[in-house]
């Protein structure tokens, strides 16, 4: 014979209680700011286990996309880290240039970095546009996925920049030039005669230490906070 599960009131009313501070959450709306979001979900994870925080991240990032401007993907891990992140919200978009073409209409997109596509340097030419997140966001590696919003990224008290150039030389020696400059680099991608960079901390568009810098056509594309 089937036998009815045991009631677990303390199990339910725990349940209960998510669901109502979700519900709570979703009705005090967003904050308005990438930068703003970042700095309050950095104290929210304060103290947790990394399980509690992946906990959160998973419940805050659907909140997220339930709030936020729609969200485009392109590529396959950004595939994957949106749904981890957001749930299947996403729209998929079959070219880079697709994807950026919906973030000036007003979504956001998450894009692959690949050897095969520099789409990250047409933001040297749309300042409208800028690099708000990066996944993982963790800080242990480097990103492998960008996102670009019609927004302009603030500091939040860590964060990682990300700076491209045309220049021929080597990564190697890039990076000596910012370090004399004082600035900590490491290469991130490279493509299409481009390279991007991953600048330690937030760097301004205008900082002087970039006066300079190797490369014709050069420049900060944006900012993502670590967590």
């Amino acid at each position: 014979m089937l036998q009815e599960p045991p009631a677990d009131a303390a199990r339910l009313a725990l349940d209960r209680a998510v669901a109502q501070a979700v519900r709570a959450r979703l009705s005090a709306g967003p904050r308005g700011r990438p930068d703003a979001d970042a700095i309050a979900v950095r104290e929210a994870l304060a103290g947790l286990s990394p399980a509690e925080a992946a906990a959160i991240r998973s419940v805050l990032g659907r909140i997220d996309a339930a709030h936020g401007a729609p969200l485009v993907v392109w590529g396959p891990a950004s595939q994957v880290l949106a749904a981890d992140r957001f749930g299947l919200s996403a729209r998929m978009a079959a070219k880079p240039e697709a994807a950026l073409a919906a973030v000036r209409n007003g979504s956001r997109a998450l894009l692959d970095l690949t050897p095969t596509s520099a789409w990250w340097g047409r933001l040297l030419a749309e300042p409208d546009l800028r690099v708000v997140a990066a996944l993982p966001d963790h800080g242990a590696g480097h990103p492998r996925v960008l996102m670009v919003q019609r927004a302009d990224p603030g500091p939040t008290g860590d964060d990682r920049t990300f700076w491209a150039t045309d220049s021929t030389l080597s990564d190697a020696r890039i990076v000596s030039i910012l370090s004399t400059a004082g600035l900590a680099a490491s290469p991130l991608a490279s493509a299409g005669g481009l390279k991007l960079f991953v600048l330690a901390g937030y760097v301004q568009a205008l900082d002087g230490r970039l006066h300079g810098a190797p490369g014709d056509l050069t420049g900060v594309i944006g900012a993502a906070p670590v967590f």
